[in-house]
């Protein structure tokens, strides 16, 4: 049996701009992302925008109805478009789900923030150096690495002997980064 490749995420994405205009595609993703959609809705009359920023007609592959529990999605998947598409007003939005109870959403926010270099944000990220799981400590690291202030560098450090050996990575780089852009010597 084959199976069917699906397309990155950036080519999904770049297909619903070019069908959809970029600032309609954005509008969309802020909305899901900040709730002004909600999961219910996502799943229901604005199914075709997720279903555009997905690339899937039935996004998560779930039965119908879609469980609630699983919801936090729509937010997950609008926050991944900004790895792809911007517009300056996006960090709004960012700011008003830095905290979202979902880690994926933050994880993403914080892919977003290094990404974009988005300073603002980085405070944001301080809780998340001591999230549970590796994969939530090592994005905060690296957006504050990318976007933080010589403030940041202890809290950075104090992750120098993290159990994980990618966010003892993602330290060492943060930290030669910051040393980097902040033209100074940091740890």
């Amino acid at each position: 049996m084959a199976v069917q490749e699906r397309e990155h995420p950036r080519e999904v994405i770049l297909a619903a701009c070019a069908e959809y205009g970029e600032d309609v595609v954005i509008d969309w993703c802020v909305a899901f992302l900040t709730g002004e959609i909600s999961g219910e809705d996502a799943y229901g009359a604005d199914l075709p925008k997720l279903a555009a920023i997905t690339g899937s007609a039935n996004p998560g592959g779930w039965d119908q109805p879609v469980d609630p529990i699983n919801y936090y999605w729509t937010r997950v998947w609008a926050a991944r478009a900004f790895l792809y598409i911007w517009r300056d007003d996006v960090v709004d939005a960012l700011l008003v789900v830095a905290d979202d109870p979902a880690w994926r959403v933050r994880e993403h926010v914080a892919r977003i923030a290094a990404q974009r270099e988005l300073g603002q944000l980085v405070d944001a990220f301080m809780p998340m150096l001591d999230h549970e799981l590796p994969r939530v400590r090592a994005a905060a690291v690296r957006a504050v690495g990318a976007a933080g202030e010589f403030e940041h560098v202890e809290a950075v450090e104090g992750l120098r002997d993290d159990p994980d050996n990618a966010v003892r990575v993602a330290v060492e780089r943060a930290l030669e980064r910051l040393a980097k852009r902040l033209d100074r010597e940091v740890g």
